[in-house]
């Protein structure tokens, strides 16, 4: 039988999507956007993202679909490379702006050479533990959940990271803006609010975009709107070739 025309737009063994991920999005909104517009083309078809992106982050998302989320776990293992800005002189129970700012203190002092000695200390191996505004497990709970009920976990469990690379790219104190090279699972929060402990000042982490995933680059996304009209249009378009 000959193949219809449009049959092959939205391919049954699924696809990766990039996405460009808003602020204030959590990477569940993006995946479940992404679902419920198949929904929409009448399509059952699965959805996962590799790698999760907290709300206060954009940048890229990979969405995998249909028997591609097979290969989630293959991406998930992939470095990552963020761009962002460290505000020293303060801290947020975060670790980023999703609290208030306390404790704070001058900076004007910090010297550029300082500043990015510390950075260079911060390459290499080491072992981090999830900050406790993270989505990481505890006992059938999301560490979040427990945070804000005001509950400390004192016991979360450290995982091995290495940071490849941490380039100071400007400063305008009491701003830090970065460029950081890390291994999976690595949370960047973490590292701002401990940037800011060896300076003597508290530093948390004012924003966050995600450039790469491996050799995938945030150049090559597209927002959640554009990816939805991409998908109602090769839906459209596959409906058309069916009903030749």
């Amino acid at each position: 039988m000959e193949e219809q025309p449009g049959r092959e737009s939205l391919p049954e063994q699924g696809d990766f999507l990039l996405i460009d991920k808003p602020l204030d999005w959590t990477s569940f909104d993006v995946v479940a956007k992404i679902r419920n517009t198949y929904k929409q083309c009448g399509l059952k078809r699965k959805v996962g993202h590799c790698g999760t992106l907290d709300p206060k982050a954009t940048g890229l998302l990979i969405l995998a679909t249909g028997r591609k989320t097979k290969e989630i776990s293959a991406l998930e293992v992939l470095d990552k490379v963020y761009d962002g800005a460290i505000k020293l002189g303060a801290m947020t129970e975060s670790h980023d702006i999703e609290t208030a700012e306390y404790g704070h203190c001058g900076t004007l002092h910090l010297t550029e050479e300082e500043v990015r000695a510390a950075a260079c200390g911060f390459v290499g191996t080491h072992q981090q533990q999830p900050p406790m505004h993270s989505a990481a497990w505890h006992n059938g709970k999301r560490l979040y959940e427990h945070a804000r009920k005001g509950v400390v976990i004192k016991e979360r469990k450290a995982k091995e990271i290495v940071i490849h690379r941490f380039e100071i790219t400007s400063i305008e104190l009491p701003v830090v803006n970065f460029i950081l090279h890390v291994s999976k699972g690595t949370y960047i929060r973490s590292i701002a609010h401990e940037f800011g402990l060896l300076l003597g000042v508290g530093g948390y982490l004012a924003s966050l975009r995600r450039v790469s995933i491996g050799s995938w680059h945030l150049n090559s996304a597209r927002t959640v709107s554009e990816t939805i009209d991409d998908i109602l249009q090769k839906s459209s378009n596959t409906s058309e070739g069916e009903g030749r």
